[in-house]
């Protein structure tokens, strides 16, 4: 028994006499609000040279002083330029780390850990992508940003040690999503001008596994990506914009996961979203009421050979047939019909000088309420066409400021597309979108030969809405998002048109009518679950993965609201509660009294006759319209899917008469919804189809 226990602990004096460690003082300042800096050493004589499962890194220290932990991007760089991120943002307002030790087997994340940091935790990235088989001889360097201003530090010494129980490279082999891979040949992916790199996408079809090991059969081409998004530039998980490119690096319009071709996409990073699918909820209701939002797909990602997690890849706001469809703006377009659209803006941060005009109304606070130009975009907008946006939206608020703003013929309706703005309204309020109205609130303008008027959206960035911001109400089923003034004050604050267009009797009727349709239909609580639930199933298995690269499930990110769930199913289990609520809510305190027959300007149901009706593979549709316009018209089933869609269809005043048709077989027996959306008004009507 002797000669066994002292031959163990030979093994292990063995085993421990391979563990080596290499530690460098030369530190240095830590710029505030500066660039990254790096802080190399040089590793030689490393026994055995060769980096794996089997011998490789262990463990990485640093001692940092500082007086904002939460400031601080730390990352480590290998030899073969593979960066993995130790700590991103953690720490809130403490101060430093000291003797703080990354290793892939400790008990807590650093994420869940309290600063000052010291001991010994899990990095947020994986350590074990470095052991993949390069030459540990060479210069590795602890990369340390300082992300805002007014904090300073120091790097004192950092150390790496290596040895025979090295981490584990996270095994990422295949996926029932799309897996979109992309190569940067070891640059870092900078925020501006855009890198040019390689990029492939493995899609098998619908309910067919993707292995990483498969072609690349969706997209294989270059790329140009650039890191994207404001507050959630500092998140560890990244989001980025990317443009299709050819083989040479021209820019290609492309069908990129079933979406029709373009050359504009962002990729955008769920991280402070724990259920990974408010962007997609939001935008599937808004595409159900009648008005393009941008389609989506949930992915995963790898960069450089490391697993990044669970992505939403989605269509870039912009002009286009198959996104925002207005008319191409030609900078020699400047007088007559061709001066008045398109335009897109948006009330946002600016973008820099000329990107922007500044309202003469203020918000109720005072604070400025910024206009930016989106299309044509600063640049490339020229004077005339710039001069002619402001002066369009300085009429809009000036008649929205006046004592008859609710004038029926020479009012508000007069200037802006009702119908789109009360759909924004609802679906910004039944989310509570902490960021509605006052950050990433669209709006567009066509041509006044095709209609002219402003309307609101494409909806966009909802990743902090549906319960998921412990700030300014965003977690309280009670209240108002556009009168978010009396909860939160201080600058980005909504402008005034929306408090506005609620002391019309007349836009509240309307805006009450519409609510009422959506709860029977896209907004009822079952519609609501089933697709929430339909895709939580879908992410069921990638979550398992996206949450052990992203250790933060049950812990709080900003800006979490309470009580934070521990698992997955809790967090949709939760999101579904505080829609019930919420809707609950709204239902008892919408203003405005349904009155279908108070609309004089606009299309109402009691002027449209469909039959027959049962129908069995056609229809007859006739209506009366107030007045030239392009309609749309859609048939849905009961859960909100669309089987047909009639698109920008231009119809005159007075009675217009549709034959509307379907494929043998397209449709079973049952109930639908036939939804026409004109300029001023959204109309719903059953239907049934029957053999």
């Amino acid at each position: 028994m002797k000669k066994i226990t002292l031959l163990s602990i030979l093994v292990f004096a063995i085993m421990i006499s391979k563990a080596q460690t290499y530690t460098s003082f030369a530190g240095g300042s830590i710029p505030d609000a500066g660039p990254q800096v790096q802080f190399p050493m040089t590793v030689s004589g490393l026994s055995p040279a060769t980096i794996d499962t089997i011998f490789g890194l262990e463990t990485v220290c640093i001692t940092i002083t500082h007086t904002w932990d939460a400031d601080l991007s730390i990352a480590l760089q290998a030899p073969d330029g593979s960066i993995v991120d130790l700590s991103i943002s953690n720490g809130n307002d403490g101060d430093g780390y000291t003797t703080t030790c990354f290793n892939a087997y400790a008990a807590n994340s650093i994420v869940t850990g309290t600063a000052p940091f010291t001991g010994t935790f899990r990095p947020q990235g994986f350590i074990g992508a470095l052991n993949n088989g390069q030459v540990g001889n060479g210069i590795w360097k602890l990369l340390v940003q300082d992300s805002y201003g007014a904090d300073t530090g120091s790097v004192i010494n950092w150390s790496i040690t290596f040895g025979n129980t090295p981490a584990k490279p996270f095994l990422f082999k295949s996926s029932n999503l799309p897996i979109v891979v992309i190569n940067t040949g070891g640059s870092n992916i900078p925020n501006e001008p855009k890198l040019q790199v390689q990029m492939g996408i493995i899609f098998n079809g619908a309910g067919i596994r993707n292995y990483l090991t498969d072609p690349f059969n969706n997209y294989n081409n270059k790329v140009g990506i650039e890191l994207r998004g404001s507050s959630s530039s500092s998140f560890p998980q990244k989001s980025y914009g990317f443009e299709t490119r050819d083989i040479n690096g021209t820019q290609k319009d492309t069908i990129v996961l079933g979406m029709p071709t373009e050359h504009d996409w962002d990729l955008i990073a769920p991280y402070d979203d724990k259920t990974c699918l408010r962007n997609v909820l939001s935008y599937d209701v808004a595409n159900k009421t009648g008005h393009y939002a941008s389609r989506t797909q949930s992915c995963e990602l790898v960069i450089n050979g490391q697993y990044q997690g669970i992505y939403t890849l989605m269509e870039k706001v912009k002009r286009g047939n198959n996104r925002v469809n207005i008319s191409k703006l030609l900078p020699t377009d400047i007088t007559g019909d061709q001066l008045t659209g398109g335009y897109i803006i948006k009330v946002d941060r600016d973008d820099g000088p000329g990107s922007y005009w500044t309202s003469p109304y203020p918000a109720v606070d005072g604070s400025s309420i910024n206009y930016v130009h989106v299309y044509p975009q600063n640049g490339t907008i020229v004077t005339q066409q710039r001069n002619y946006i402001m002066a369009y939206v300085d009429t809009v608020e000036n008649v929205l400021a006046s004592a008859s703003f609710a004038d029926p013929i020479n009012g508000y309706r007069k200037y802006i597309g009702v119908n789109t703005f009360i759909d924004y309204f609802i679906l910004n309020e039944v989310s509570k979108n902490v960021d509605g109205y006052r950050l990433s609130t669209y709006f567009f303008k066509d041509k006044q030969s095709s209609g002219g008027k402003l309307k609101a959206g494409p909806v966009w960035d909802f990743n902090l809405a549906w319960w998921n911001a412990d700030y300014c109400g965003g977690d309280q089923t009670t209240g108002w998002a556009y009168d978010i003034a009396t909860v939160c004050t201080g600058g980005w604050q909504p402008n005034f048109w929306w408090a506005r267009l609620l002391q019309d009797p007349t836009y509240t009727a309307q805006l009450k009518c519409r609510w009422e349709e959506l709860r029977a239909t896209t907004l009822s609580i079952p519609v609501l679950n089933y697709f929430v639930d339909s895709m939580a199933n879908y992410l069921e298995e990638a979550q398992v993965r996206h949450f052990t690269a992203w250790p933060i499930l049950g812990t709080y990110t900003w800006p979490n609201p309470s009580p934070i769930p521990s698992d997955y199913a809790g967090e949709i289990s939760a999101l579904k509660t505080w829609i019930y609520d919420r809707i609950t809510w709204m239902d008892a305190n919408l203003p405005g009294t349904c009155n279908v027959g108070i609309h004089e300007n606009t299309l109402t149901e009691s002027n449209i006759v469909l039959y027959p009706n049962p129908f069995r593979n056609s229809f007859h549709l006739q209506f009366y319209l107030p007045h030239s316009e392009k309609i749309k018209i859609e048939i849905t089933n009961m859960l909100g899917k669309v089987i047909k869609r009639i698109d920008q269809k231009d119809l005159f005043e007075g009675e217009n008469n549709l034959d509307i048709s379907f494929d043998e077989g397209e449709l079973k027996n049952g109930m639908y919804l036939l939804t026409i959306i004109s300029d001023t008004g959204i109309v719903v009507k059953k239907m049934t189809r029957v053999e």
